[in-house]
């Protein structure tokens, strides 16, 4: 049977514009994931296919012939054409499902509760989630953020702004016999450092309430779940968004320690990504409303 394209073993085509384009067939190898004689063996096997040769090989490398350099002119401008192609289709792939990205408190502790919800509501939409705590996820249709929406040169919905509380373990709050916001003053206190959120630190927190910063001994995490998990364990004092304290205030594991709360300066907010299908804003509009039955 005749072969619609007169081409050579595509293998070899792209073993050729890997070296043509490297100008080197050690770097080809390393890029085709195979050894410097395999590379040389397939280029020689083209030659002996168009009957020329592609390369003139000197001691310190390889330079193209000009049948080589119109060869690879094409391939490139080919293999272009198939990438575009390719990237195309990739993200129209089941634009029915939705992506969005989340830290991993905020998908523990805020989403992944209210998706049974929307699934109720919306069956035929699938939810992937990836899980992001440094708050670069790429490919996405939708991120929840902490921070400033006007920042983002996407669209945005603002999901929630919550207050922030002193919480701890119920034996925290008895051994250290903390009953006003000045007790707080010299007992540990755990720290959240996080790059993907601009959390409120203490001396801020102390600052709203018009109290000098603290002065005892503290105890740095990088992750805001792992830091309530440390606090019900009785190593010290968090500072909890009371929107993502999960069921450890319900359940007792956590209390809050003093009345007084700051209220947030920021949001956690929704991007809405460029590449967002219909259901990805449907979903968007549906978390941002006030109440779920939650």
């Amino acid at each position: 049977m005749r072969k619609p394209y007169d081409l050579p073993s595509l293998g070899d085509l792209a073993c050729f514009e890997a070296a043509a384009r490297n100008l080197s067939f050690k770097l080809a190898s390393s890029e085709m994931n195979v050894t410097p004689a395999a590379v040389s063996h397939r280029i020689k096997a083209l030659e002996q296919e168009l009957g020329q040769p592609l390369f003139n090989r000197h001691y310190r490398g390889v330079e193209l012939t000009e049948a080589g350099a119109l060869l690879f002119v094409s391939l490139q401008r080919s293999f272009e054409g198939i990438s575009d192609s390719v990237a195309r289709i990739r993200s129209r792939h089941d634009r029915t499902a939705v992506v969005i990205a989340a830290t991993t408190a905020m998908s523990g502790l805020w989403l992944t509760p209210r998706l049974a919800a929307f699934w109720k509501a919306h069956p035929g939409v699938a939810i992937s989630q990836v899980i992001e705590d440094s708050g670069r996820a790429q490919g996405v249709d939708l991120s929840i953020h902490y921070g400033d929406p006007a920042l983002e040169s996407d669209e945005t919905r603002v999901l929630f702004h919550d207050r922030i509380l002193a919480l701890g373990s119920a034996q925290f709050a008895q051994t250290y016999d903390i009953r006003q916001i000045g007790d707080l003053a010299q007992v540990p206190l755990i720290r959240i450092q996080s790059g993907a959120n601009a959390w409120t630190d203490w001396p801020e927190w102390f600052a709203a309430l018009n109290r000098p910063s603290p002065h005892g001994p503290e105890f740095s995490l990088n992750n805001y779940l792992i830091a309530l998990k440390a606090a019900e364990d009785d190593i010290g004092a968090v500072l909890g968004w009371e929107g993502l304290s999960g069921s450890a205030l319900d359940s007792g594991r956590l209390v809050q320690l003093v009345p007084e709360a700051m209220a947030s300066p920021y949001p956690f907010y929704l991007r809405i990504h460029g590449r967002a299908s219909a259901n990805a804003r449907l979903f968007a509009d549906w978390l941002s409303e006030e109440d779920h039955g939650l």
